[in-house]
């Protein structure tokens, strides 16, 4: 089971990256992409490393990666309630 599991978080990875570069004009469509990233990372490093020690890090892992989808979402609201929409090329810094 180890390579293919290699083999679908490579995929996924490229297929994250591949939707994170062709759809980008809304900034939730952004965040569920990195968020493929994150996961197809995780996948990548729990079926590479098979030790005793990769549930400790596995749940580490797993807890940076919800604190990174909470911290995106509020993200997302905040843009959403100061500009009135979550547009990305409507975020400029030379706006304020």
């Amino acid at each position: 089971m180890g390579p293919f599991l290699v083999l679908v978080s490579f995929i996924g990875f490229f297929m994250a990256l591949l939707s994170l570069s062709f759809r980008y004009k809304h900034l939730l469509s952004v965040l569920l992409s990195l968020e493929a990233v994150t996961m197809s990372v995780f996948i990548l490093l729990f079926s590479f490393f098979n030790t005793p020690i990769s549930g400790e890090a596995a749940l580490i892992f797993i807890t940076l990666g919800a604190c990174e989808a909470s911290l995106g979402l509020s993200v997302l609201v905040s843009m959403i309630r100061t500009r009135g929409n979550d547009y990305v090329s409507s975020f400029s810094s030379q706006k304020c």
